[in-house]
Parts: C-alpha cells; sequence; structure tokens
C-alpha cells in the first residue's frame, strides 16, 4: 500500500509512527489469538502451570512475528490514520 505523507514530517517521525502502528497490530492480533482460545492447551499433556504462567508470552511472540510477516495488513491502515492526524496539526 503505497501511504503518502505530510512533506512536514521527518524520516524519523515517520518511522516512529510506523513503529507504533506495526505495535498496535500486534496488540490486536495477540487479543484474537487469546480469543481464538490458542492460549489454553489443557488435557493431560498439557504444560501444567508453567504452560499458564508463560502462554501469554508466547502469545505475545507469536502476534509480532505474524505482523512483522505481513500481519492482517493492519499497519498500513493505521499509519495512514496516524500520518493524516499528524499532518492536521
Amino acid at each position: 500500500m503505497k501511504i503518502s505523507h505530510p512533506s512536514n514530517l521527518s524520516t524519523p517521525r515517520i518511522e516512529e509512527l510506523r513503529s507504533t502502528a506495526q505495535k498496535l497490530e500486534a496488540c490486536f492480533t495477540a487479543e484474537m489469538l487469546r480469543a481464538a482460545g490458542l492460549h489454553s492447551q489443557g488435557g493431560t499433556a498439557g504444560g501444567g502451570v508453567g504452560e499458564t504462567q508463560f502462554s501469554s508470552f508466547l502469545i505475545e511472540q507469536q502476534a509480532k512475528a505474524i505482523t512483522t510477516a505481513g500481519g492482517l495488513n493492519l499497519t498500513d491502515c493505521i499509519l495512514s490514520k496516524l500520518l493524516k492526524a499528524e499532518g492536521a496539526k
């Protein structure tokens, strides 16, 4: 997706906004993974207490990997809105 940005923004600021958009997409993806029930294995072959305690970390890393690989394509949408808001200032 080609994103136009206000000419008054510096490249570091644009990259900061892109990073913020990517983090937001990763958080959203993690919540979707949790809602899908990927955090609990259960059963007799489950990981027990350790799995319960660390499953949130696994989901966060999976969400980051999904987002980095292209994810749900929300990063560009979020970034375009952030750039638009920055240009309005």
